[in-house]
């Protein structure tokens, strides 16, 4: 009876707080902003932008709603957390602003001071205008406005890099200040720039949990640098600042072909120490640490192995018998260091707007064999890029090496070798420090006792962007592509530019970045990365890449880095590297992936940053156009047109052959029809209509000169040259189809649906491909498992990504990014997760999954973190009846596409609405939710 009248009683205490809750959640927006983002990073430190560019997604505060959408935005920038806790936005206050932008919107507060850090937050208005929570608080802090701010000097040791030697000849140094402080400070960002890798310490303590920084950059031009935040790292008292500088990128061929800079890793660094922990912006700060002459410097253990070459990047030896631990510590005895040498040296400082590098994946061995010679056989089962540990036993005094393979029956591929030598305890660790191997296999020679499992670990190494893709289907061989194109990916994307190989070049290619692209940004968040890498481009812009003038006989230079200054608009055909060797398709990237960039995240300002540089890449190229035809330039590795498809090698590819002279002039035209659109977008009207004028006059003479009436097709008829004129939209309208007909052909009945491309010519296909809904065709040359095919690669063992569609061919890497386009088809494709052709960013996005029959998929799982947050198709296929499971984020609309066989049941959601059909294809729009149709 007593629980009876304890129910009767609370009764009306439930009914109240549900009336409540109901009340709340009327008043209560239906979202959330999440993610915060500045310059596509989380929390970035050091940022030397004036203006930077904030950004935030949308989270549904409650699932079961439908519609979500952004109709206001306010977002508060403080000087200090507290604050930005009372909502007092003494920097900047937006107040509120009608709009459903929230993407790379520009800060337009008080000027921003360097050396600063700044709090933010941001709180919308849904499309019932209520207001949501306020976002948790986010922040950025500021780096070096002004060249004229550093106060530092550039130094090294007085260790210099011999040029004519053959392997590198000078150890890896260490520096270290010590200073005196009155009391314990409340801020100290500390600056490191350098020309090579570096790492820091404070007092003994490694600062930074990153590795290999700073990113590369071309080092004739720019340094970045990073921020360090070492206020909790500083004492009342004496302390020491540390740096250990890696040789690496300091002595790469493109960097060091004049000598008008040291040869050996130098560094510039300065702290400027506050005694508050949020000084005001016009508090001087209690003293200033800089790098100058009075810094002490002593070689380490540690030296790279190796020339920072082609096919000799090496390793790095350590010497475990110069080992002194106290070396970064304020007790280390200083009286046998050197001074620091001042190398005065001009490059512009600019902060490190990109993810760093850091360790990944732990990769265990699979097997070790012991053989006859004493060495030993490591197989980490898995080919990688990245680092290596391994405890070490013998006799001291003793070396042992250790080489690296990609390939089983070799010891050691592309010159990859490391050592360590034994101190006086006969045992140690060996660890990478300021290099990489790359391979699968370990050979370790020198011990005296046995290496087991437990003494060896592995690492992949990479640039530290965030995943934007799952994906998982019933085909066991696209989810084994999808597996290993990322994996492949993820190991070439060391320091901010994607690199052809990890092992043999590490060089930043055009072409292969056309070819790798679309699946980096459909599957990673690249907006930071893809920034820094056309900086890169715009750095390297005006230099000659591999050779000169072919007709100028009296320049010998034909096979090797060139770096002359021409300042003609020409681009190299690597960057940030400058060296190796390409054709238009390599340039041309400086206009294709800023567009990407701009259709996939609504990106305008990287269309307005390289505009002067796509104008200046077409003016070059002009110089070389006779007859509305561009005519074969440069010398023997400037004018390649397709490359590596299959059996490329034995036919020759650097031949002046028509089929080469059509598939550039397509690409030509390609750029010019791009860069037309990236102008009409930046109001640069006039140099629009000279292109698309010049596209027009260009199509035609490829026509007149390529075009095979009796076949539709161009030149020789490869998938290569047919993709390449339809992607320029070289054919007139009324042979397009036919042309594209032709393509159908080519594929599936001249090459039994196997692939007949290579780098340049692949990823042109598999763009044509996508863009046209060509599910069938790209299916017919995915699923195939006999070569040249992925499937044949997964039959022949492997774990990454080939060079070549060959495997046994020396010299040609395993892990390259030579066949990666697929990647992005993973998404776009058998996901349906499309961008839409009259929206970027993803505001809209089309929905649409593979047609009946297209492919022999019978159901796929997708989820991809678009810049308007996660988008989810899940569908699956038991005979002619498609399910559908979808998920539109808050703020977008999703445009399902379909067959008019898999015709749906729209009844029952409100949210969603036929619209005119496009073509064959029935259309409906989906507003913000979750999803289930048949």
């Amino acid at each position: 009876m007593k629980n009876i009248h304890r129910h009767i009683f609370l009764m009306p205490l439930i009914i109240l707080l549900c009336v409540v809750e109901a009340f709340s959640q009327q008043k209560t927006g239906s979202i959330k902003p999440v993610q915060l983002r500045c310059e596509y990073l989380e929390n970035p430190l050091g940022l030397d932008l004036e203006k930077p560019r904030l950004s935030w997604v949308l989270q549904p505060v409650r699932d079961t709603e439908y519609g979500q959408m952004q109709t206001a935005y306010r977002i508060i920038v403080a000087s200090s957390v507290d604050l930005l806790e009372k909502s007092q936005g003494d920097v900047w206050d937006t107040k509120w602003v009608t709009s459903d932008q929230m993407q790379l919107i520009d800060y337009s507060g008080k000027a921003l001071v360097s050396d600063r850090t700044y709090f933010w937050k941001v709180k919308v208005k849904d499309e019932k205008g209520r207001e949501s929570a306020w976002s948790d608080l986010a922040f950025w802090s500021t780096g070096l406005f002004d060249q004229k701010d550093w106060s530092a000097k550039w130094i090294g040791s007085d260790e210099l890099y011999d040029k004519s030697s053959s392997t590198n000849n000078i150890s890896d140094p260490w520096f270290r200040k010590s200073f005196e402080l009155n009391k314990k400070p409340g801020k100290a960002s500390l600056f490191v720039a350098s020309v090579g890798y570096h790492e820091v310490y404070v007092n003994g303590e490694r600062i930074g949990d990153h590795v290999l920084a700073p990113a590369v950059s071309n080092h004739t031009k720019r340094a970045r640098y990073i921020a360090y935040d070492i206020a909790d790292k500083l004492v009342k008292g004496k302390n020491v600042i540390a740096v250990w500088l890696g040789t690496s990128w300091s002595i790469f061929p493109g960097y060091i072909l004049n000598d008008d800079r040291p040869l050996t890793p130098i560094v510039k660094a300065q702290v400027a120490v506050y005694e508050e922990s949020n000084p005001s912006f016009n508090i001087r700060p209690i003293t200033r640490i800089s790098t100058d002459e009075t810094w002490k410097t002593k070689p380490s253990p540690n030296k790279l192995l190796g020339k920072w070459d082609f096919k000799r990047m090496g390793g790095e030896i350590w010497d475990a018998r110069l080992e002194d631990k106290s070396w970064n510590q304020i007790k280390c005895d200083e009286s046998k260091w050197k001074p620091s040498i001042v190398y005065p040296t001009k490059l512009i400082l600019s902060s490190q707007a990109v993810e760093h590098n850091r360790v990944f994946e732990e990769i265990k061995p699979v097997n070790i064999k012991k053989r006859k010679d004493g060495s030993y056989r490591v197989d980490m089962g898995v080919n990688f890029a990245g680092w290596t540990q391994v405890n070490v036993s013998g006799t001291p005094g003793d070396t042992i090496k250790f080489q690296y393979s990609e390939r089983e029956q070799n010891n050691m591929t592309f010159g990859l070798h490391s050592a360590y030598v034994l101190n006086q305890s006969g045992t140690g660790t060996f660890t990478n420090r300021f290099n990489y191997s790359s391979g699968r296999w370990i050979t370790v020679k020198g011990l005296k006792k046995e290496l087991t499992a437990e003494d060896v670990k592995g690492w992949m190494v990479r640039t530290d962007f965030k995943n934007a893709s799952s994906f998982q289907s019933s085909d066991t061989l696209q989810n084994w592509m999808y597996d290993r194109i990322k994996w492949t990916f993820e190991n070439l994307s060391l320091g901010g530019f994607i690199v052809d190989c990890p092992q043999r070049e590490r060089m930043g290619y055009g072409g292969d970045a056309h070819a790798t692209s679309e699946t980096g940004m459909f599957n990673y968040q690249m907006g930071a990365f893809y920034t820094k890498w056309m900086e890169d481009w715009r750095d390297v812009q005006g230099t000659e890449s591999m050779v000169g003038d072919m007709l100028d006989t009296s320049y010998a230079r034909k096979h090797v880095t060139s770096g002359r200054i021409l300042n003609n608009g020409v681009i190299p055909h690597t960057a940030p590297t400058i060296w190796g060797g390409g054709g238009p398709a390599w340039g041309g990237i400086v206009i294709t992936l800023p567009w990407f960039m701009y259709q996939h995240y609504g990106d305008i300002q990287v269309l307005e940053k390289n505009f002067e540089m796509m104008k200046g890449w077409l003016s070059f190229l002009d110089t070389h156009v006779e007859g509305n035809l561009m005519r074969r330039f440069g010398g023997e590795w400037d004018f390649l047109g397709d490359w590596l498809w299959p059996n490329a090698t034995a036919e020759g590819m650097n031949n002046d052959s028509p089929q080469n002279l059509c598939l550039n002039n397509s690409y030509y035209i390609f750029n010019l029809r791009t860069a037309a659109k990236v102008a009409r977008l930046i109001g640069k009207n006039d140099d629009a209509a000279i292109w698309e004028k010049k596209a027009e006059l260009s199509s035609k003479a490829v026509n007149e000169m390529f075009y095979n009436k009796n076949d539709y097709s161009y030149s020789d008829g490869t998938m290569s040259n047919l993709a390449a004129a339809l992607l320029a939209e070289v054919p007139p309208k009324e042979l397009r189809e036919k042309v594209l007909k032709r393509l159908e052909k080519e594929i599936l009945e001249v090459r039994k649906g196997h692939i007949h491309a290579g780098i340049t010519g692949g990823a042109l296909l598999f763009k044509l491909l996508r863009d046209e809904g060509r599910d069938d065709l790209i299916y017919s040359i995915t699923s195939k498992k006999t070569y040249p095919s992925w499937g044949y690669m997964k039959d022949n063992d492997a774990t990454t990504i080939w060079e070549m569609w060959e495997k046994d061919l020396p010299g040609h890497s395993l892990l390259h990014s030579s066949y990666l386009y697929p990647g992005a088809w993973f998404i776009d494709g058998i996901g349906g997760i499309r961008r839409h052709p009259d929206y970027v960013g993803f505001k809209h996005f089309i929905i649409r999954p593979p047609a009946y029959q297209a492919t022999e998929i019978k159901s796929a799982q997708t989820k991809f973190e678009s810049p308007v947050g996660g988008i989810e198709v899940n569908w699956e296929r038991i005979g002619k009846q498609l399910s559908l499971e979808v998920v539109v984020p808050p703020n977008s609309v999703g445009v399902l596409q379909l067959k008019p066989q898999d015709i749906i049941d729209i009844s029952k959601y409100k949210t969603v609405k036929k619209l005119p059909n496009t073509g064959d294809l029935l259309q409906y729009e989906i507003l913000p939710g979750k999803y289930s149709f048949k």
